[in-house]
């Protein structure tokens, strides 16, 4: 009788250990720095699919996620690296981020790859980070800048733009964009005046932006971020009157720039990746609406879908083993499969416990290239009394 009652305690505490089991994923974004304004929407977005996948009861038989969060600074290389450096050595499962392309990339390299931990960067869009010796270990929901550089050309074209002058942030996203940007637009007969980078933090950017004045442009081109040297690009160029329309990389597609400078901005417009099919972008919708995060902020989409990426490829691997995520997350990306969108992750977990195969459309039309990175659609929007409005989807 004593062993039975001790063999029942045993089982007790087994049953006890799998109910509040916990899988910790870490969320590394720039929770400081220059887009601090679009991380809290994007880790929001994130939490949304590991909430959805906990509450569920269907991840590996009823786990549940434990969110761990560092700040990637988006600049700061040697702070984003003791942050990930940290979320590892707190035995996080894999990485939602990071963020701006330098920062991942340096966590990518020196830190996950290394240690391998997969990392599903959101907005890390830099054309660099295609041909990284990533083994395996790092994806991207947003699409590159390569494209994205090709996309914000032919918007310019066809809103009959012929001439534009052109500023950077002085980084691995910003040449990456400019590079492409310059190329395509030159390649579509647009004149380009000037091409310059310009530094973050700095006070005053009349310098700068006289240059672009003397150069010209029927528009000036902000690859920035909007909340640091793009918004200081912007706010010089209107107080000297430099410039009245400016065409926004994805960095400044923010709502912090409308604050401060509201329907000054009105002839401007802009691209970021966005998600062009409808019954995707509109379940995402309402996911976020019902939760209070604003689906319209930048990479909110891309982010949950990277969540939901990790947690299907946990279930696709019944493990939340580092290598089976890697091993399993391309898979659950791409067909064959049952389509899977925002809102559908119990679906999705059921079907994978029974081996079944899905494929994750999600909130942006994921669709994997063999490097680990979506191709991708894009969003135009334009300033129209003071609020971003989506023209079309491209």
């Amino acid at each position: 009788m004593k062993k039975l009652f001790i063999a029942a305690i045993m089982s007790l505490s087994l049953l006890t250990t799998t109910a509040f089991a916990e899988i910790k994923i870490g969320i590394i974004l720039g929770f400081t720095g220059p887009i601090e304004s679009l991380t809290p929407g994007m880790r929001d977005s994130a939490k949304l699919a590991f909430k959805e996948a906990s509450d569920s009861g269907s991840l590996l038989g009823g786990e549940k996620i434990k969110v761990l969060e560092a700040d990637s600074t988006c600049i700061d290389a040697a702070a984003a690296q003791a942050g990930a450096e940290k979320l590892i050595s707190d035995g996080v499962a894999a990485i939602m981020g990071a963020d701006c392309s330098g920062v991942t990339k340096a966590i990518a390299e020196n830190v996950a790859v290394p240690k391998g931990v997969v990392m599903v960067s959101p907005s890390a869009t830099s054309p660099s980070l295609t041909d990284i010796n990533d083994k395996g270990y790092f994806f991207r929901t947003a699409p590159s800048d390569a494209r994205g550089g090709q996309i914000l050309a032919q918007i310019t074209k066809d809103r009959k733009i012929k001439s534009v002058a052109v500023t950077y942030e002085k980084s691995d996203y910003g040449q990456g964009l400019s590079d492409s940007y310059v190329s395509a637009a030159k390649a579509l007969g647009i004149k380009v005046t000037a091409v310059a980078s310009h530094e973050n933090g700095k006070a005053d950017y009349s310098a700068e932006v006289g240059v672009f004045a003397s150069a010209g442009g029927d528009a000036l081109v902000v690859l920035g971020y909007a909340d640091q040297g793009g918004k200081g690009i912007i706010e010089a160029a209107l107080d000297t009157g430099a410039f009245d329309t400016f065409i926004l990389g994805d960095g400044m597609i923010a709502d912090s720039l409308l604050a401060a400078f509201g329907t000054k901005l009105d002839k401007s417009f802009g691209s970021l990746p966005g998600a062009k099919d409808p019954k995707g972008r509109n379940a995402f919708a309402d996911l976020a609406e019902a939760a209070g995060v604003n689906a319209g902020s930048a990479f909110t989409g891309q982010s949950y879908d990277a969540g939901a990426l990790i947690v299907l490829a946990i279930q696709a691997g019944k493990s939340a083993d580092r290598a089976s995520i890697q091993k399993n997350l391309m898979a659950v990306a791409n067909a064959p499969g049952t389509k899977i969108f925002p809102g559908e992750l119990k679906k999705a977990l059921d079907l994978l416990a029974k081996g079944k195969k899905v494929n994750y459309v999600g909130a942006t039309g994921v669709e994997m290239t063999d490097v680990g990175e979506v191709t991708g659609s894009f969003e135009e929007r334009e300033i129209k009394g003071g609020k971003f409005k989506t023209k079309k989807y491209r």
